[in-house]
């Protein structure tokens, strides 16, 4: 089996963004994040309840380092201020056979259009994850 750790540390801010810490959130904001959350932790270790995107060269991994990944994943629980800025577990970082990965939740419409317009109701969206090797990025 392959050497699966993983790793955290400003990965998001350098993968997705500037880095920059987001304001105080209200009462309210803090629920929906909390619901959403609960929702992205679901679906991340279960892949049920949504769409799983695997990027070429994760197709391309051999059987065992492919299987180890998707482990990898589904038991990620790394979260912190650098690569959970707003609190709904939708981003991690891993590394497995050497290689870094990233992988993202996404919250589309129904029809996968464009964004849900309420991402903490699953009756109006379609969770989309995506994993992908950190080249290709």
């Amino acid at each position: 089996m392959s050497n699966v750790e993983t790793s955290t540390s400003a990965d998001h801010s350098a993968a997705f963004g500037t880095g920059q810490k987001p304001h105080q959130p209200s009462i309210a904001a803090t629920g929906i994040a909390a619901r959403v959350r609960a929702l992205n932790d679901a679906f991340r270790r279960s892949f049920a309840g949504g769409q799983v995107v695997e990027t070429p060269g994760v197709v391309e991994l051999p059987e065992a380092d492919r299987i180890a990944l998707l482990l990898a994943v589904r038991r990620f629980s790394s979260f912190d201020a650098d690569n959970d800025p707003h609190g709904e577990h939708d981003f991690g970082a891993v590394e497995v056979g050497g290689e870094r990965f990233f992988w993202k939740i996404d919250a589309y419409d129904r029809a996968l259009l464009g964004g849900s317009p309420d991402p903490a109701d699953p009756a109006v969206t379609t969770r989309v994850l995506t994993i992908m090797r950190a080249d290709e990025y």
